[in-house]
C-alpha cells in the first residue's frame, strides 16, 4: 500500500503545481496567421502582411507607424478589390482618404511622411483655441500683427476685433495677421504654440510640431525641421475639429462682414464702425467655382516651399470621407474631387489599411490583477473573473486541481487511519495510477 500511496502523491502533486504556474489562456488555440495582401497595381505598395484595421485604443508596436502596419508605405497602400476603381492618380508627395465616421483609412500615399503644411496648420489653430476664447471677446492688434507677411485680412491697432470675427477671417480667407491676433488673445505667441502642440499630443497627431500660428514657414525662418505635419495628422486634426460646432461654423461660411474703421461717409451718418465683406478660398463649397457635391468644408495652404496643401471633408448619402494632401503641384480642388469621389465609391467595398486613431492615452489598459507576479492570484477576494482571480484559476484548472486536492485529502486520511489502527479507507480506482494523457 505504501507504493500506492506514493504513486498517488507523485501524480498530485505536480498537477497542482501545474495548475497554479500554468499561464491564462495557455491552453487557448493560436491566432491564425493574417492573409497577405491582394495584389496591387503598377507603382503601388503594401508591406508583407496586411492585417486588418488596427483597434483604435491600442498603441502601436516599437516599430509601428500610428494607425497600422500598412501605413509605414511611402508609395501608394491599397487593398484592392474586384469592382472598385484603382486609386486615384494625383501629384502629391503624400495623401490620405478616410472614413470620417469609422475612422478607417482606405487609401493613402506617405500618410506619415513629415512636410510643410503652409496654411493648413491654421485647422489647428482653431481647434486649439476655439474653445479656449470667448467668441465675444475683443482684442486690439498690434502694429506686428498688422504688418504680418502673405495673406491678410487687414486690420488696424486703431480698432478692436471679436474673436469670432478672427476666426471667421482665419479659416475662410487663411488671413495670417488674424492668426496672430488669437495668438495675442490667448496670452501671446509662446502659449499659443504650447497649446497647439499640446492639442497635437492630446489627439495623438505625432507628426505635427507648430513653429507658427499660421502656417508662414521660410518667411519666418522655419523649415521642415522645425515646423511640419503629415497627411495623417490632418485628417486627425479635422476630424476633431468636425465634432465642434463652432470650428464647422468657421469651416463652411461663404461670406462674413468685417469689421473696419468707418468711412467718411459712414461717420458723417454717426457709424462708429464699418467693415466690408470677406469671402471664403474654399473653391469647393456651394457656389464656388469648383463646387463638390456634399462638402462640408477644408482649410487648403500654400507656400513656395511647401507647395499646395488641402484637407477637407464631404458628406454624401450619411457618410463622411475625409481627405488630405500634401506637396501638389497644383491647387488642391481637382485632386481633392478625385479622391474625395474615390473615398465614397470605395468606402465599405476595400478592406482598410490602417485606422485614425482616437485622442487620448492610446496605451492598452490593465484589468485588475494584470499587475500581479506571484503564483496565487493578486485578488483572490475580488468577484472579478478577469486575470489574476480565483476565477481564471478555477477556469484554467478546475478539473486538474478537484483530483489532485482529492487524492491529498485521501493519502492524508489514509495515514491518520493506519496510525490510530483502523482500517483505511479504498484508494480512488486503479486508473487514477496511471499516467493521465
Amino acid at each position: 500500500m505504501r507504493r500506492r500511496e506514493r504513486a498517488a502523491a507523485a501524480l498530485t502533486l505536480p498537477l497542482v503545481t501545474a495548475s497554479l504556474l500554468a499561464p491564462a489562456g495557455a491552453a487557448s488555440a493560436a491566432p491564425a496567421a493574417p492573409a497577405g495582401p491582394e495584389a496591387l497595381p503598377a507603382g503601388a505598395r503594401t508591406s508583407p502582411v496586411t492585417p486588418p484595421a488596427a483597434s483604435p485604443a491600442t498603441a502601436p508596436g516599437p516599430s509601428e507607424p500610428l494607425g497600422g502596419a500598412q501605413l509605414a508605405g511611402k508609395g501608394v497602400v491599397v487593398n484592392r478589390q474586384a469592382g472598385v476603381p484603382a486609386a486615384p492618380k494625383i501629384n502629391a508627395s503624400s495623401y490620405l482618404i478616410a472614413d470620417g465616421d469609422t475612422g478607417e483609412v482606405l487609401a493613402a500615399k506617405d500618410p506619415h511622411g513629415r512636410y510643410l503644411p503652409a496654411s493648413t496648420l491654421k485647422a489647428l489653430t482653431t481647434l486649439a483655441l476655439v474653445r479656449r476664447l470667448d467668441p465675444a471677446a475683443v482684442v486690439r492688434p498690434t502694429q506686428e500683427t498688422c504688418d504680418v507677411e502673405g495673406t491678410k485680412v487687414g486690420m488696424t491697432p486703431k480698432l478692436e476685433y471679436k474673436v469670432s470675427d478672427l476666426f471667421h477671417a482665419l479659416m475662410m480667407m487663411s488671413a495670417n495677421d488674424a492668426a496672430l491676433a488669437l495668438a495675442q488673445a490667448n496670452g501671446g505667441l509662446e502659449k499659443t504654440l504650447a497649446d497647439m502642440n499640446a492639442e497635437a499630443r492630446r489627439i495623438n497627431a505625432r507628426d505635427t510640431l507648430a513653429g507658427s500660428p499660421n502656417g508662414l514657414d521660410k518667411d519666418l525662418g522655419l523649415s521642415v525641421k522645425t515646423q511640419h505635419t503629415s497627411s495623417y495628422d490632418l485628417a486627425l486634426i479635422l476630424r476633431e475639429g468636425l465634432k465642434i460646432p463652432a470650428f464647422r461654423t468657421y469651416m463652411e461660411t461663404i461670406d462674413h462682414h468685417f469689421p473696419a474703421p468707418p468711412t467718411k461717409k459712414e461717420r458723417k451718418r454717426g457709424k462708429k464702425v464699418g467693415g466690408y465683406p470677406i469671402h471664403t478660398h474654399n473653391r469647393m463649397l456651394p457656389g464656388q467655382s469648383h463646387e463638390y457635391k456634399g462638402m462640408i468644408g477644408g482649410k487648403n495652404g500654400y507656400t513656395v516651399a511647401a507647395h499646395q496643401t488641402f484637407v477637407a471633408a464631404a458628406r454624401r448619402d450619411g457618410h463622411t470621407i475625409i481627405i488630405s494632401l500634401m506637396r501638389a503641384d497644383e491647387p488642391p480642388s481637382r485632386y481633392a474631387a478625385k479622391l474625395l469621389d474615390w473615398g465614397f465609391a470605395a468606402r465599405g467595398k476595400v478592406r482598410p489599411i490602417g485606422t485614425l486613431v482616437p485622442p487620448g492615452d492610446l496605451t492598452p489598459k490593465k484589468k485588475d490583477g494584470d499587475a500581479g507576479g506571484g503564483v496565487l492570484p493578486t485578488n483572490p477576494l475580488t468577484r472579478d473573473d478577469s486575470a489574476g482571480g480565483w476565477g481564471l484559476l478555477l477556469a484554467g484548472g478546475a478539473g486538474t486541481a478537484a483530483v489532485a486536492g482529492g487524492l491529498l485529502f485521501l493519502v492524508a486520511r489514509r495515514r491518520r487511519a493506519k496510525a490510530a489502527g483502523a482500517a483505511p479507507d479504498p484508494l480512488p480506482p486503479a486508473s487514477y495510477d496511471e499516467p493521465i494523457p
